[in-house]
């Protein structure tokens, strides 16, 4: 796969215009890449952005801690697939996973599963918070009930992704699910470390620096 189609072009925050969703949204165009993933208020607009594109709206639900109520959670995703959302990316409740309440957790991923209608689920399980135990088990979770992608951090947590710990998750879920590394995925260089480890799929606000970056590369090789 192409550098660029793993890429899910990221804009998230509590202020966040309008210039910039566009902005985000022309980029996303011109580099072709998987996604955008925005917030839920601008997942209409940015559906209707790019209807005559491949490029896919993902949005984020229980966002970014994880301690809305399940049945939040499962609204929130249904609301989002009514205003034209491809992906869902979903925070869990992280103290329920640290009080070994594995029933809480499978199931609000199964009720956000049940409102995608298929579309694709990534679960954040914010590995910032977690031992390596956790993150091995928390992914299993996620296999369990049904999300197709486990992924690492929202990005407003105390650190992102790590390449120990996407490989720790991808050796969990194996051909099962997919991984997504973002938060602090911020240079080439980091995302081809991430994609080495095992994720197929990166979030990041810097996906134009990364593709540069590696045109750049590609330029340099062929020219010798």
């Amino acid at each position: 796969m192409e550098l660029n189609k793993t890429i899910d072009h990221t804009k998230l925050g509590a202020n966040i215009e309008k210039s910039q969703i566009d902005q985000l949204i022309e980029e996303a165009k011109t580099y072709d890449f998987k996604s955008v993933c925005v917030n839920p208020i601008w997942v209409k607009y940015a559906k209707h952005k790019l209807k005559k594109t491949d490029v896919l709206v993902c949005t984020v639900i229980g966002f970014p801690h994880g301690t809305h109520q399940a049945d939040v959670k499962s609204y929130e995703a249904k609301r989002a697939i009514l205003d034209g959302a491809d992906e869902l990316d979903m925070v869990i409740n992280v103290n329920a996973l640290k009080s070994k309440d594995y029933h809480t957790i499978i199931e609000e991923i199964k009720g956000v599963v049940e409102q995608a209608q298929g579309k694709t689920v990534k679960v954040i399980i914010e590995t910032c918070y977690l031992s390596n135990e956790q993150i091995a088990k928390v992914s299993e979770l996620v296999v369990q009930a049904g999300a197709q992608f486990v992924k690492t951090s929202t990005g407003f947590g105390t650190h992102g992704a790590t390449v120990e710990h996407v490989k720790l998750m991808k050796e969990t879920v194996k051909d099962k699910a997919e991984v997504k590394a973002s938060g602090g995925v911020r240079t080439y260089e980091d995302a081809i470390k991430m994609i080495e480890a095992g994720a197929t799929r990166i979030g990041t606000s810097n996906g134009v620096d990364i593709v540069n970056k590696r045109r750049k590369e590609n330029d340099s090789n062929t020219s010798y």
